[in-house]
C-alpha cells in the first residue's frame, strides 16, 4: 500500500523511509520501485556536491580545452535510492530536504541502523511513509506485484479528488493528541488520504482513506499517547433511529458535508500501526534522547580516532592532511585556459595554491558511560544491591559495542572515582562488587566527581555521558557539613553547572516513593528523571540501557 501510494503521489508523499537490513524481504520492495513514475538513482552517504549539484568534467575539460560540466543529480525530479541512510550526514539531509521542498521528487531511505540509529530527523520529517521490515521472515514475503495501469488511472484521478471540509482539522487534532509538532505531518497525511481515494477510484476522501493515511503517517512520528479509559460521565449512545437508511445506498460515497469521524478512530488506527516496542521506548526516556540529536555511538566531533572520509575541501597542505589530486585537478581546470594566455611559455598544468583540495575524513569519538551510584545509608542495602546488578548486566552490554565505562560513589562524606573510564570488564566487576554502603548521601560532590571524569573524558576525544543512580536524599554539602538545605543548594548549583557543560546525563530515581526534589534537580540538569520504585536489577538495567541507548 505504502508503494501504491507513493507511486499515485510521488510529489506529494516526497519518499519512503525502509528499515530493514539488506535481505531478500527488502529486495521484494526495491524491486517494485519501478512502479514510480521517475527516474531512479542511487546514492552513498559520501556522496560530494559536485556529484548533487553538478561540477566539472575533468577529462573532457582537458581533452576540449573549455570547461565541460556534468548535470547533477538534483537538477531534475528523480526517485532517490539512498543507501545506508543511518549513516547520511546532516549536511546531505539538509540538501536533500531542500531539493524535496522545491522539486517534485522522491527519497527512498534505506535505513539498515539498529534501534539507536536512524537517518537525521531533517530527512525523516520529509518522507511521508515509513515501513519496518524487522521481524519478517521470508515465508510471509513475496514479490510485489503493482498493477501499472491501475496506478495511472489513480494519478489521472488524483486532480479531481475532493477532501471533506473537517478532514484536514480531524488530522491536525490526532497528530496533537499523538505529540507530533511538526506541521509537515497532517499535510503529509492528507496527501496519502487523498492518493488512497484516488487509488480506489473514488472523487472524494472517505473515513477508511483517513484511516489508511493516519497508520501510515503517524504511527511510527507518535511521541506520546492518549488515555483510552473514558470518563465516568460519558453519556450513553444515541438510540437508532426508527427509519434506519438502506445501507445499499451511497454506502461508498460519503457525503462531504456530513463526514464527523471521531478522533478515537484515528488515534486507533495509528495504536494499531506502533511498532512493538515504541510505546516501552518512550517510557524509558529514549524520545528525550533521539529528540537532542545523540545516538547509541559517540558525537561526531573532534575525536579520538578517523571515521568515514568526507567531501574535499580547499585548504593548504600540512603535516596532518594530504591533498586530493582529482579534486585539486578539478578546481584547476576551469582556469587552464586563462592562466595559459598569461604564460604561453608554460608547459603542463598550471595549478595555483587555491586549487588545493585537501582530504577530509570524519573524526569520531568513543563513548564512555559514568556511573554515578549512591552508596549512602539512605539507599538501603537492597536498593544498593539492585543499582550494582543493574550496571553488571549493562557492562556487558557496553563492552560488546566498545564503549567505556567508568564509576563514581559518593557516600559518607564525599565522592570518589573508583574506577577512571576503561573497557575491562573484569575490573569493573570487582569495584563494583568490592562497593560499601553506609552513611550520608553528599550528592552534589557525586555530581562534582562525575563532571571532573567527564571533562578528562572530553580531554581525551570521548564523549561522554552520566548516569545517576540515587534515592535523591542529599544531607551532606559540598564543604562536608550535615545540612539538609544546604546540601540540596550545592547539588542544585551543581545540577546548572552540568547542564551548561553540555554534558548529557540521565537520573535513575531508587527510591521507594519517587522524589519531586530529585526530579526538579533532573530538570535542572536538562537530564530525563526515571522514576523506579520497585525495580529489580534487570528492570533498572532496561531503562539504562533504552535511555543511553547501550
Amino acid at each position: 500500500m505504502a508503494l501504491a501510494l507513493l507511486a499515485v503521489d510521488p510529489g506529494g508523499l516526497k519518499g519512503l523511509w525502509l528499515r530493514a537490513r539488506a535481505c531478500p524481504q527488502r529486495d521484494h520492495v526495491t524491486a517494485a520501485l519501478d512502479v514510480l513514475p521517475l527516474p531512479r538513482l542511487r546514492l552513498h552517504p559520501g556522496v560530494s556536491d559536485e556529484a548533487l549539484y553538478g561540477g566539472v568534467d575533468l577529462a573532457a575539460t582537458l581533452a576540449n580545452g573549455r570547461t565541460v560540466r556534468n548535470r547533477g543529480v538534483l537538477e531534475l525530479p528523480s526517485a532517490l535510492v539512498l543507501a545506508m541512510a543511518e549513516r547520511c550526514p546532516p549536511g546531505l539531509a539538509v540538501r536533500l530536504g531542500q531539493w524535496l521542498d522545491s522539486v517534485p521528487g522522491v527519497v527512498i531511505a534505506l535505513d539498515e541502523g539498529t534501534e539507536d540509529e536512524s537517518p537525521p530527523h531533517a530527512l525523516t520529517d520529509r518522507l511521508g511513509l515509513f515501513v519496518d521490515l524487522d521481524g519478517l521472515g521470508w515465508q510471509d514475503s513475496a514479490p510485489i506485484r503493482l498493477d501499472p495501469e491501475r496506478l495511472a488511472r489513480a494519478r489521472a484521478n488524483l486532480p479531481y479528488v475532493t477532501t471533506p471540509p473537517d478532514a484536514l482539522d480531524a488530522l491536525a487534532r490526532t497528530a496533537a493528541a499523538l505529540g507530533i509538532a511538526s506541521l509537515r505531518a497532517p499535510l503529509l497525511a492528507l496527501a496519502a488520504a487523498r492518493a488512497a481515494a484516488a487509488l480506489r477510484g473514488a472523487d472524494e476522501v472517505g473515513p477508511d482513506d483517513l484511516r489508511r493515511a493516519v497508520e501510515l503517517i503517524y504511527a511510527h512520528r507518535a511521541l506520546t499517547f492518549p488515555e483510552q479509559d473514558a470518563p465516568e460521565d460519558t453519556p450513553p449512545p444515541p438510540p437508532p433511529p426508527d427509519n434506519p437508511p438502506d445501507p445499499g445506498d451511497d454506502a461508498n460515497t460519503p457525503d462531504p458535508e456530513n463526514l464527523t469521524l471521531p478522533d478515537e478512530i484515528l488515534l486507533e488506527a495509528a495504536r494499531a500501526a506502533l511498532p512493538a516496542d515504541l510505546l516501552a521506548r518512550l517510557a524509558m526516556g529514549r524520545a528525550a534522547r533521539i529528540s537532542k540529536g545523540t545516538s547509541g555511538t559517540g558525537a561526531v566531533r573532534k575525536g579520538n580516532h578517523r571515521g568515514r572520509p568526507l567531501p574535499s575541501r580547499a585548504g593548504q597542505p600540512d603535516s596532518q592532511s594530504r591533498i586530493d589530486p582529482v579534486a585539486t585537478l578539478r578546481a584547476a581546470a576551469p582556469w587552464q585556459a586563462v592562466r595559459r594566455a598569461l604564460q604561453p611559455d608554460a608547459v603542463g598544468l598550471l595549478i595555483r595554491p587555491s586549487d588545493f583540495r585537501l582530504r577530509k575524513f570524519q573524526e569520531s569519538s568513543d563513548r564512555v558511560l559514568i556511573f554515578t551510584v549512591d552508596a549512602s545509608g539512605s539507599s538501603a542495602l537492597a536498593r544498593l544491591a539492585e543499582a550494582k546488578g543493574a550496571v553488571e548486566l549493562l557492562l556487558a552490554q557496553a563492552y560488546a559495542r566498545r564503549d567505556h565505562v567508568a564509576l563514581v560513589a559518593f557516600r559518607g562524606t564525599k565522592a570518589e572515582m573508583l574506577l577512571p573510564p576503561t573497557r575491562s570488564l573484569v575490573q569493573t566487576k570487582r569495584r563494583l562488587a568490592g562497593l560499601p554502603g553506609g552513611g550520608g548521601t553528599p550528592l552534589a560532590a557525586g555530581l562534582q566527581v562525575a563532571m571532573e571524569v567527564a571533562n578528562l573524558a572530553r580531554g581525551h576525544g570521548m564523549t561522554p555521558t552520566i548516569a545517576l543512580l540515587t534515592d535523591g536524599r542529599a544531607n551532606i554539602a559540598l564543604d562536608g557539613t550535615a545540612s539538609r538545605p544546604a546540601a540540596m543548594a550545592d547539588a542544585a548549583r551543581m545540577a546548572r553547572v552540568l547542564l551548561l557543560s553540555g554534558i548529557p546525563a540521565m537520573v535513575i530515581d531508587t527510591a521507594t516513593r519517587p522524589q519531586p526534589e530529585l526530579r526538579a534537580l533532573a530538570a535542572q540538569m536538562g537530564a530525563p528523571w526515571l522514576p523506579l520504585p520497585r525495580a529489580d536489577a534487570h528492570r533498572l538495567s532496561a531503562a539504562l540501557a533504552g535511555a543511553l541507548g547501550v
